[in-house]
């Protein structure tokens, strides 16, 4: 991970006790992902924690998550405290690693190309 990260990845844990339930799928696991990005770095170097969050996945079909700022803030202006407009993201995906079992597996090709 230490290779990869801050990086296009997301990498699949066992979830630990201290993960609130609401965080953890079936599998008991959880996603991790060091973006970067400066936002959410200094975000997380200026709180001194990891921030736990989401993607906003979208319905429609030719987009398959929102990263429009102002979309973002239209659609949940009402349901959160701030949106930091950061520009419009990036439509790739991250590449997801599910290290939960005995090796690693490349479940999803994204952005990031993996570096042993």
């Amino acid at each position: 991970m230490k290779k990869n990260l801050p990086g296009p990845f997301t990498f699949i844990l066992p979830g630990l006790h201290r993960v609130p339930d609401y965080f953890l799928s079936k599998r008991k696991t959880v996603g991790i992902r060091i973006p970067n990005h400066k936002i959410p770095l200094e975000l997380v170097n200026r709180l001194g924690n990891p921030i736990l969050t989401t993607s906003l996945k979208d319905s429609d079909e030719v987009v398959e998550y929102t990263t429009d700022p102002e979309l973002i803030y239209e659609n949940y202006a009402n349901l959160v405290d701030v949106v930091i407009d950061g520009g419009i993201g990036g439509n790739i995906p991250s590449t997801i690693v599910d290290c939960s079992g005995d090796e690693p597996i490349v479940t999803r090709e994204g952005l990031g190309e993996l570096v042993f």
